[in-house]
């Protein structure tokens, strides 16, 4: 049992890690780590993966928001659909078979790793539409040649996505910052750094907000959830540390890898039986 919980540590610190850099949140890398990898029972593991995900944003979200990447004005504003999408999802994973979870996840993973691969600049317009400037949701965030401001602009579509981020979180036991991070990239034109930031200030309360209903369901085992959150939160303050020197090039392929292997494994494990 010692081993099994070393083993688990470590790798919920790699997840956390590359979760809080990418704003995956690291219960996207988890999840499918515990069932293929430690073949924990996929329930268990996305139970494990929705406190990790909170304690992932525990830790990086703080950090973010002291040294400014964070937008909480957005944060907060997406949220309220998240929350909501996110009770959706918990309600309906009660009642879907484990194959269908795991082939559901593999084609999210797989979705979001390619869109993520799609060549984008950096958006640092100042343009805006008329929610974002009502609200006041435009901001800065620090580079290496100082303060960036940029414009927030699509605010009726991102709102709409978060909502299906949320069904999602609550349905697969994640975050959802994937999906989160496109939404704000590439509908919102929000710089990556700052979306990732974001996301990961999201994912907690996203999470918090189905962890109710798989906790109701015993789906949350402490054994795997203790060692996973301990490792996940490390991990992603380390990340929360390293991401203002990591190039946005480098994220978008780290992010586009780990996910993909990921998705194909998640969708074979399901098609066979096998999870």
């Amino acid at each position: 049992m010692l081993l099994f919980s070393s083993l688990v540590f470590l790798a919920a610190t790699a997840a956390g890690f590359i979760g809080s850099l990418t704003g995956l949140g690291g219960g996207v890398v988890i999840t499918p780590v515990l069932a293929l990898l430690f073949h924990v029972d996929l329930r268990y593991a996305m139970g494990a993966s929705l406190v990790s995900v909170i304690a992932t944003s525990s830790g990086a979200a703080s950090a973010y928001v002291r040294e400014g990447f964070s937008n909480v004005r957005i944060g907060l504003l997406l949220e309220i659909a998240t929350t909501c999408g996110a009770i959706v999802g918990a309600v309906i994973a009660t009642r879907t078979p484990t194959a269908a979870l795991s082939i559901i996840m593999g084609v999210v993973l797989l979705v979001s790793a390619y869109t993520s691969t799609r060549p984008h600049p950096d958006h640092l317009s100042t343009n805006t539409d008329l929610l974002a400037q009502r609200f006041r949701l435009n901001g800065e965030y620090p580079s290496e040649t100082g303060r960036r401001q940029y414009g927030v602009q699509r605010v009726k579509a991102g709102f709409s996505m978060m909502f299906g981020a949320g069904v999602t979180s609550g349905l697969l036991g994640i975050g959802s910052g994937a999906l989160k991070v496109i939404a704000m990239d590439r509908f919102m034109r929000i710089p990556f750094k700052v979306s990732t930031a974001t996301s990961n200030f999201m994912i907690g309360v996203t999470a918090a907000a189905s962890a109710g209903v798989y906790l109701r369901r015993g789906w949350i085992v402490p054994d795997v959830t203790m060692p996973v959150m301990l490792g996940v939160l490390i991990g992603s303050l380390l990340g929360a540390r390293w991401l203002s020197a990591a190039p946005v090039k480098t994220l978008r392929l780290l992010f586009a890898a780990v996910v993909g292997i990921l998705a194909i494994e998640m969708i074979y494990g399901g098609v066979t039986g096998k999870l």
